[in-house]
């Protein structure tokens, strides 16, 4: 199974974080998935930890290679499909995971709920 990791679920692995359910540490744990982390995260990660949102120490390109996952390249396809996904869900870098979960069949694990409303898109719920 491929997992594409949205970026709060990524940052509470890396700081090993209790808010991720013993079911989901499992699976990201388990060597038979792929664990993939977007270049939309790595992005959405620097723009909040420049605007003081975010405390996040290194490289976050160093952390998805230390943790055993893969970086996900963002190809036009998926910056246009994104483009093209319903509104309900303001936040682009969402939007753009839901459209590279698409384009690589993964399976999206987030907690974040309005991500429901994306059909088409196998969702695990984090916590």
């Amino acid at each position: 199974m491929i997992l594409l990791l949205d970026t709060h679920v990524f940052l509470w692995w890396d700081s090993n974080h209790h808010a991720l359910l013993p079911a989901i540490r499992a699976a990201i744990a388990d060597a038979a998935n792929r664990v993939v982390v977007s270049a939309g995260s790595v992005w959405e990660i620097a723009i909040k930890r420049r605007l003081g949102k975010l405390s996040f120490e290194g490289s976050p390109t160093a952390a998805i290679a230390a943790n055993g996952f893969e970086a996900l390249p963002i190809l036009p396809m998926d910056a246009e499909q994104a483009g093209e996904l319903a509104w309900a869900h303001a936040d682009p870098f969402d939007r753009l995971l839901v459209a590279q979960a698409r384009r690589i069949s993964a399976t999206l694990i987030t907690a974040d709920s309005t991500l429901r409303d994306y059909g088409g898109v196998p969702v695990m719920w984090a916590r």
